[in-house]
């Protein structure tokens, strides 16, 4: 395909890939960060609307595509090594992250202490389970995930009764196996699968680290002074934790390893003193 003259000033990586940041158009803030081909680029010039390309699946992704929330284009830039794209966006719904964010840089590094931190400093504006509809996929989503939405259709649990916790568990667990055997861009656990166990446990890490923050966000508030700021520190940290139990899941998958083992263990640990249970092991 001969590229026309403007996209061949455009100068892409070896992949054929080139970052594009999305800027509010009124407020200039900077909303999140995406790669394009140049297919994706130049549908996105003819459009008048955000497409960009999947690294994980392969494919291009129109920007809201699940959400809803898309990106309708004023002004696209260039910059002087012509190996950044910089998008003036209206984005609709007010929301870019998957987070229920209105950007995805939504932490701060404080510098104000003796060890710098990161804060959680942007709130919830949606909670993103009423975004997705706990069906959406996840390699839409850059990556970065909660278990409501970590899941493709086919990876979904039934929701048409109201089972109980282990139930859920055992569902999820089925989800898993069957997961282990699809192809890769089938669904977010697919894909991590076909990436290995590396990549699983460095989600774990990843999540782990993020269950920190909020956790260290949510000890700094005080319900009496904010309660709003309460309780979307609350939500996060559930929703962080919720992120590390799911993909400690999946590593436990890898190895065929059930979540019943778990609750067998910890059954076993139930009324015995910490240091018991330790000096026996």
């Amino acid at each position: 395909m001969t590229l026309p003259a403007w996209l061949t000033a455009v100068t892409f990586n070896t992949d054929g890939l080139i970052p594009a940041i999305a800027q509010d158009h009124k407020s200039g803030r900077i909303l999140m960060m995406a790669w394009m081909n140049a297919e994706a680029l130049q549908l996105t010039a003819q459009t008048k609307t955000a497409v960009y390309f999947s690294r994980s699946r392969n494919k291009l992704w129109h920007k809201g595509e699940t959400s809803g929330h898309t990106q309708t284009i004023h002004e696209i830039r260039l910059d002087c090594d012509a190996d950044v794209i910089v998008l003036s966006v209206t984005q609709a719904g007010g929301i870019a992250c998957h987070t229920g964010r209105e950007s995805c840089f939504y932490q701060r590094l404080d510098l104000s202490g003796q060890t710098p931190e990161w804060q959680t400093v942007d709130k919830v504006l949606k909670d993103p389970s009423d975004i997705y509809n706990t069906e959406v996929n996840a390699t839409h989503l850059n990556n970065d995930a909660s278990v409501s939405s970590i899941m493709t259709k086919d990876d979904t649990i039934s929701s048409d009764s109201q089972p109980d916790n282990a139930s859920i568990l055992q569902q999820l667990d089925q989800v898993l196996v069957e997961r282990k055997q699809a192809d890769a861009d089938s669904s977010y656990v697919a894909s991590l699968y076909a990436k290995g166990l590396n990549k699983i446990l460095e989600k774990v890490g990843e999540e782990s680290t993020e269950s920190i923050i909020a956790a260290k966000d949510f000890a700094s508030c005080d319900a009496e002074a904010d309660k709003a700021q309460y309780d979307d520190a609350r939500h996060e940290l559930i929703y962080e934790v919720a992120d590390v139990w799911f993909h400690t899941l999946v590593g436990l998958a890898w190895f065929d390893i059930e979540s019943d083992a778990v609750l067998n263990e910890l059954g076993r640990r139930f009324g015995l003193s910490g240091i018991d249970e330790k000096a026996s092991r």
